[in-house]
C-alpha cells in the first residue's frame, strides 16, 4: 500500500492507496478511538457494489454499522438530503463517539464531510472514494459542502477527515465517461504545480485510459502528494490553496446553469480550465503554444473543452458573478501563467472577462 500524510498538527491524517482493500477498512478503524456505530453513507449503485463487503469488514471488528442510502447525483447534494442523514443519525441513537463513512464519489463524499462537521458539532468521518475524481481531488483536504440552486458549493465547512482509504479496484466498476471525467483533476495537478506530471500523462494517455493499475496507483498517489502539500502549507485557503480552485470558477458557472444534470463535475471542470487557460492567453500571461497545449491535451483524454454555444453570456457572468472566491463584488480567477505554475486571485473586469471567452 502507498501512505501519503496530510500534515495539519492534531487534525493530520493519512492517505492509503491500495488495491483489493475495502475489506481491512475494519481493522483499520480499530487504530482510532471511535464508537461502535458507523454510519455509512452511500447511493444505491455503490451501496450494491460494495456496501456488503464495507458492512462485513466493520461487524467483523465489532462495529455496528448502518446503511444510509442517498439518491446518485449531483442534484442531490442539497440540503435536504443532508437533513435526511441526519434524521438516520438520530434515529439510530448515534453519539459525540459516533463516526460517518463516505463510500461513493464526490457527492457523497462532500454531504457526508458536511453532515460530520454539524451533527452534534462535529464527529469523526472516513472517506472512501470510489470514483477517480473523488480520489485525487474531494476526498482529500476537508472541505464540505452542499449546493444551493443559486450556487454549488456555497454552503459548507472545513471538516477534515480521520482517513483516506482508497482501493483502485473501484475504479474497475466506474463507468468509461465517469473515469475519463476523474482525469479532469489529475490533468489539472499537473497545470498548476508539476510540468514533469503534466508531460507524464500527455506520454502515458494511452496506458491511462486502459486503466493500467500500477500506473493509476502512481498518478493518484501524485495527485494526492500535490494536494496534501497545498492543504498542508494552506488549509483554509488564505492564499495557496486557490490553485486548486483552477478551472472551477467557469466549471461551477456551467454546472450551476445547466441544474447539475448536463455535465458531469469533471467534464465542467475540463471546460473551465481551457477557457480560463484562453483568459491567460488573451490578457498576456499565458503563451500560445502552452494555450493550445493545455486545450489539446484536455480534448485528446475525451474531455469537452468548448463552453456550449447556447448558453447566455450574461447569465454566464452573472453566475460567475455568484462564485464564492469574490470579494466585495470583484471577480477573482486562479489562471495558468505556464504549465506548473499560476496566477493567484487574479482580479478580473466584467467586460475583460466576457471578451476573453466570447471572442
Amino acid at each position: 500500500m502507498e501512505k501519503i500524510r496530510v500534515e495539519l498538527g492534531e487534525r493530520s491524517y493519512e492517505i492509503i492507496i491500495g488495491r483489493g482493500s475495502l475489506n481491512l477498512i475494519g481493522e483499520r478503524l480499530l487504530r482510532f478511538s471511535l464508537g461502535q456505530k458507523i454510519g455509512i453513507v452511500t447511493n444505491p449503485l455503490v451501496s450494491e457494489l460494495y456496501g456488503e463487503k464495507v458492512l462485513n469488514s466493520l461487524k467483523k471488528e465489532g462495529f455496528d454499522p448502518y446503511l444510509i442510502i442517498i439518491p446518485d447525483g449531483e442534484i442531490y447534494k442539497d440540503y435536504f438530503w443532508a437533513y435526511h442523514i441526519l434524521t438516520k443519525m438520530l434515529e439510530f441513537g448515534f453519539d459525540r463517539r459516533s463516526s460517518l463513512i463516505a463510500l461513493g464519489g464526490g457527492v457523497i463524499g462532500d454531504i457526508t464531510g458536511f453532515v460530520a462537521s454539524v451533527y452534534m458539532r462535529g464527529i469523526a468521518y472516513i472517506q472512501i472514494p470510489t470514483t477517480l475524481l473523488a480520489q485525487v481531488d474531494s476526498s482529500v483536504g476537508g472541505k464540505t459542502a452542499v449546493n444551493h440552486p443559486l450556487g454549488k458549493n456555497m454552503i459548507g465547512t472545513f471538516w477534515q477527515p480521520l482517513l483516506v482509504w482508497i482501493d483502485v479496484e473501484t475504479l474497475d466498476s466506474l463507468p468509461e465517461r465517469e473515469f475519463i471525467s476523474g482525469l479532469s483533476e489529475v490533468i489539472k495537478y499537473g497545470i498548476i504545480w508539476d510540468k514533469d506530471f503534466f508531460d507524464s500523462l500527455v506520454e502515458n494517455r494511452g496506458k491511462i485510459l486502459k486503466k493500467d493499475k500500477e500506473l493509476l496507483i502512481s498518478i493518484i498517489k501524485r495527485s494526492c502528494e500535490i494536494k496534501a502539500e497545498v492543504v498542508s502549507r494552506d488549509e483554509k485557503e488564505s492564499f495557496l490553496r486557490s490553485i486548486l480552485n483552477y478551472g472551477h470558477t467557469i466549471g461551477h458557472a456551467i454546472e450551476t446553469i445547466t441544474g447539475y444534470s448536463t455535465y458531469l463535475h469533471g467534464e465542467a471542470i475540463a471546460i473551465g480550465m481551457v477557457n480560463e487557460a484562453k483568459i491567460s492567453n488573451s490578457l498576456g500571461f499565458l503563451n500560445r503554444e502552452s494555450f493550445l497545449k493545455i486545450r489539446e491535451t484536455i480534448k485528446n483524454f475525451g474531455l469537452p473543452v468548448d463552453i456550449p454555444s447556447f448558453f447566455d453570456p450574461s447569465m454566464m457572468i452573472k453566475t460567475i458573478l455568484l462564485d464564492k472566491k469574490n470579494i466585495e463584488g470583484k471577480i477573482r480567477i486562479v489562471i495558468p501563467e505556464e504549465i506548473g505554475r499560476m496566477k493567484i486571485n487574479f482580479e478580473i473586469k466584467e467586460e475583460d472577462l466576457k471578451k476573453a471567452i466570447y471572442e
